[in-house]
């Protein structure tokens, strides 16, 4: 193989699991990868999946030091697969969202002096002031989001002012449990980084600013000021002061494609790094994820995998309890809408085992052969005549986080003329009717909640995405496309996304190029978009926007938003007796 020329730039991902490295060129194309699996490759950490846990406190954390050993790893694997580090021109990352570091009082002085001679674990290890970070999944701050929903007046305040309501991942809530539970620790402090600016601070040899986009998922950001929001500081500085607090957290950058600076010599003099290598903020692993395709306003994203995500770059701000909102990595004036569901991939496992079940066919080469076959044949809503009634259901294997409510199974006839709701199983063949409904009601609840984000693609059409892309193992299920650009629309249509498990790395790449080679005022969306190869990655698997699909399913939604309120105040009277 040919070694490739310069300019090189770096992408890593920091995530639960791994960490991973990829190199690509001017031109996007990936020339190398190196990975390091925490659980595999790592010396010295008694951690599963990545992490350790306090089941008694529902504590999830990492050690801060197993992602030292990572990053020499991960670079030495580069330098033996054959990179020339000196043309590397840029460096970006993305990081499990939610995680924070907190930083001793050496921290500087250690980060500025590292010695190319030893590894950043065995000189680093003492930078901290707590060894470990709280991961995505750490459920220990309920109390603390309890005070968060309720300090500014409710959820709903919460969320338009930080683009969402408390979540035990959140950072802010972390952040007010950990100085309730070590004070001592909290004072001695000087910095809390966010994994992603923790990894460019690596890099810089000094505590890096936290990222634009990032700093969205703390619930300490007012997103429509541009500020910290200084009365949720108050509420999670605690006796220490909002001064405090913000010299910890330092400043944030407006430009997601920043100068941060260069390279410390330390890459310098032990991987042949040029001098003039620039660090760029690195983002959240959502963030970074958008930044792959690359997505234009009123594209989504949707990720069929174990749970369902939904992305979608928009320039409206309607924040909302349900929903997450986040400033735009890379360009201002956009944000990023996020939703978030448990059940996913499980739930529709479910129904389909039931079907092959019934059909005595499980058919090992392709288990959803039949899944597919049903829901295609299957009227949308169940309706065989326009008269009949809208099937709808919730299908919750987990207790699900939209809407907030246990898991379990409802069913309900919706009449759309007179409005009327019934919880029932009559007319429904069971488990057949299923198959369709799962799709339509994981997709409705999509549609319902990104309503009102999109603009109409021309003349007497309504508003909707211009493509949905689909990633995770259901984006190869035909029957689940074709019912997405149904429901969705897609005034473009409806495609396959194939970038593997690369997503973040490679945003965080594309970031790099579009920040180091951008034009005066030229967006990543234009700079990434023309030299992005659509071929390479995407497929166009579905028709997207039909007019009387969509119309029927707009009156589904009205019905489905109906049944989610009736499901809801049903299990709140069960709760409260």
């Amino acid at each position: 193989m040919t070694s490739p020329k310069g300019p090189l730039y770096i992408g890593f991902d920091l995530s639960t699991q791994q960490l991973k490295g990829l190199v690509v060129n001017s031109n996007l194309k990936v020339v190398y990868i190196s990975k390091f699996d925490f659980d595999a490759d790592s010396h010295g950490f008694p951690i599963k999946k990545g992490v350790l846990t306090n089941e008694a406190e529902h504590e999830v954390f990492a050690p801060v030091a197993l992602w030292l050993q990572a990053l020499d790893s991960v670079l030495s694997g580069l330098r033996k697969q054959g990179l020339d580090f000196s043309l590397v021109r840029g460096i970006s990352g993305a990081g499990q969202q939610h995680g924070s570091v907190y930083w001793g009082r050496d921290a500087e002085r250690l980060l500025g002096a590292l010695d190319s001679g030893r590894t950043l674990e065995e000189q680093l290890s003492g930078a901290f002031s707590h060894p470990y970070s709280p991961n995505w999944q750490d459920a220990s701050t309920q109390r603390e989001c309890d005070e968060f929903d309720g300090f500014l007046g409710g959820v709903k305040e919460l969320a338009l002012a930080t683009g969402s309501k408390a979540h035990h991942r959140f950072t802010g809530p972390q952040i007010l449990r950990f100085q309730k539970k070590y004070p001592d620790v909290y004072k001695k402090t000087s910095r809390i980084s966010l994994v992603s600016s923790f990894l460019a601070s690596l890099f810089l040899g000094h505590v890096a600013p936290l990222d634009i986009s990032d700093v969205c998922g703390m619930n300490l950001w007012d997103i429509n000021k541009g500020a910290y929001h200084e009365k949720l500081l108050k509420l999670c500085a605690g006796s220490s002061g909002v001064d405090d607090l913000k010299s910890k957290l330092g400043d944030v950058p407006e430009d997601g494609g920043a100068d941060l600076g260069k390279v410390h010599r330390y890459y310098v003099e032990r991987y042949g790094f040029s001098p003039e290598c620039t660090v760029i903020p690195s983002t959240g692993d959502n963030p970074a994820t958008i930044l792959a395709l690359p997505l234009r306003p009123s594209d989504a994203m949707v990720s069929l995998g174990t749970s369902t995500t939904f992305l979608m770059s928009t320039p409206s701000y309607k924040p909302d309890p349900a929903t997450h909102f986040f400033n735009h990595p890379t360009t201002p004036g956009l944000y990023m809408f996020m939703l978030c569901y448990k059940n996913g991939g499980l739930a529709r496992e479910h129904v389909r085992d039931a079907i092959n079940e019934k059909k005595g066919d499980k058919n090992p080469s392709n288990p959803w052969a039949n899944f597919d076959s049903v829901a295609l044949q299957t009227a949308p809503l169940g309706q065989k005549s326009g008269s009949d009634p809208m099937k709808m259901g919730l299908f919750f294997p987990r207790p699900e986080i939209v809407p907030n409510v246990r898991s379990g199974q409802w069913r309900f006839n919706y009449n759309p003329t007179k409005g009327s709701l019934t919880e029932t199983d009559n007319g429904w063949d069971r488990p057949l009717d299923e198959a369709r409904t799962i799709v339509e009601s994981q997709l409705l609840s999509l549609r319902l909640r990104s309503r009102g984000l999109t603009s109409s693609p021309g003349k007497g059409i309504p508003a909707q995405p211009r493509r949905v892309y689909l990633v995770g193992g259901g984006s190869k299920n035909k029957a689940i496309a074709k019912i997405a650009g149904e429901i969705l629309g897609g005034s473009e249509g409806v495609y396959k996304l194939e970038i593997g498990d690369n997503a973040c790395a490679l945003g965080a790449a594309y970031k790099a190029v579009w920040a180091l080679e951008r034009t005066n005022g030229q967006k990543f969306e234009d700079l990434i978009g023309q030299r992005w190869r659509e071929e390479d990655f995407i497929e166009k698997i579905a028709d997207g926007y039909q007019k009387e699909a969509f119309e029927i399913y707009g009156k589904a939604v009205e019905g489905f938003e109906k049944m989610e309120l009736q499901v809801l105040k049903q299990e709140a009277k069960k709760n409260a007796s």
